[in-house]
């Protein structure tokens, strides 16, 4: 779908809030210490009448100034801050923004490689934006309604740094609710062809980027995926909640002897069956739609053992309210897991939920591997990569944790 013509950079407010957000006594040394969000129980006050997705002028609760961002009263997250200086938000504001965070990839090398994520979030200083970049293709991301409304100054900036094929829309995420949007999917600029193929690790992908899951592809997990290098030569893996492939084309890529992937969205196993006949795996490779949980507890009767098992759940927990239950889970699958692991052989286990900690999921997988009789050993503790950084002070951009285990 081509989304309507945009409206006229000069109907987007630029100039300096004159409205201003007051938060309560003691609530200031959060935003201090770098954390962009401001919550509603943080709210002393808010002088002026504005529209919800203005600028407002942040400031204590004596009137100093604090930074500049976006409000929505209706969201839990009242507002997000942009800058923290008396600057206008105008359209140098996000070309500087926008090319600070491509020369930070381009300082870590991430800029080199076919595809990677060129924006995330607060962490690159623009809450509320993710943009992942494939090719000559570009993802664009809006998230809020303060973001919602600079789309088209973005996607400006955007075809200035790049020589962009296409740049599409895709917002087809629950969160955009809260702010009050609606799901939508659009073309913004170019056009986006229905497969794009990229390349990572010398493994090549077929990324949807209109019918795939959040940008098409899950970028985050690109340096994760060499860990199985060394120990998937003539190995027997598994790969579980595989989506597209990712870890398991990796795991043929390093010799692999076999490679079987579950994951329950028919979509993805058809493009995992798609990318192993792009790289010639089809003999190593092979998928089944299905119920991972279900998968894993018909396995260990049957007498099936893999040397390497991958555990790339989505995320259990998408609130706090839900970490309990994910806990369930992540014991679950790890310990059906374990139990069908060889003697000696791997688990590489991930979390994608910034609601759970590393000690609460290091202390999950320790407590299923003694309800399993097993005895772990730590081979990697792993993250995410440069262009997910983790900002500190925003514990809410560390959300990756990946374990490679040795299981006896």
């Amino acid at each position: 779908m081509k989304c309507g013509s945009f409206l006229p950079w000069e109907g987007v407010k630029c100039i300096m809030a004159l409205n201003s957000l007051y938060v309560k006594k003691g609530f200031e040394q959060s935003i201090h210490e770098g954390h962009p969000w401001i919550y509603k129980n943080a709210i002393n006050r808010i002088r002026g009448d504005f529209t919800p997705g203005d600028l407002v002028e942040i400031k204590d609760w004596r009137g100093k100034f604090l930074g500049i961002g976006y409000a929505n009263p209706s969201s839990y997250i009242v507002a997000r801050i942009l800058t923290r200086k008396q600057e206008r938000i105008d359209e140098r504001f996000w070309r500087k923004r926008l090319k600070s965070a491509l020369n930070f990839r381009s300082k870590t090398g991430i800029a080199e490689l076919d595809a990677y994520r060129m924006v995330f979030s607060e962490a690159d200083f623009l809450p509320g934006v993710i943009i992942d970049k494939f090719g000559d293709y570009i993802v664009l991301q809006t998230l809020t309604l303060g973001m919602d409304r600079f789309k088209e100054i973005i996607v400006r900036v955007l075809t200035d740094l790049f020589p962009v094929k296409g740049i599409y829309h895709k917002n087809d995420v629950p969160v955009r609710a809260i702010e009050g949007l609606s799901q939508e999917d659009c073309l913004l600029f170019g056009e986006v062809p229905d497969e794009v193929i990229i390349e990572e690790n010398g493994v090549k992908f077929c990324v949807n980027i209109a019918g795939g899951q959040k940008t098409g592809h899950f970028l985050d997990q690109r340096r994760n995926r060499v860990l199985l290098k060394d120990i998937s030569k003539g190995a027997d893996v598994l790969d579980a909640f595989c989506y597209t492939g990712g870890f398991g084309l990796n795991a043929a890529r390093f010799g692999a002897k076999t490679v079987f992937g579950v994951d329950v969205s028919e979509d993805a196993v058809a493009t995992a069956r798609r990318n192993a006949g792009l790289n010639g795996f089809d003999a190593v490779c092979r998928y089944d739609v299905a119920n991972v949980f279900d998968r894993l507890r018909e396995l260990e009767p049957k007498g099936q053992r893999y040397d390497v098992i991958v555990l790339d759940p989505p995320a259990f927990a998408k609130n706090k309210k839900a970490v309990e239950g994910a806990l369930r889970g992540y014991k679950e699958i790890n310990l059906r897991a374990m139990k069908i692991i060889k003697e000696g052989g791997f688990l590489l286990t991930c979390s994608c939920s910034h609601h759970i900690s590393w000690d609460l999921f290091e202390g999950v997988i320790f407590e299923a591997a003694k309800d399993a009789g097993k005895t772990l050993r730590v081979v990697a503790r792993e993250g995410q990569p440069p262009d997910h950084p983790v900002l500190m002070g925003f514990d809410e951009s560390l959300y990756l944790k990946c374990l490679l285990l040795e299981v006896s």
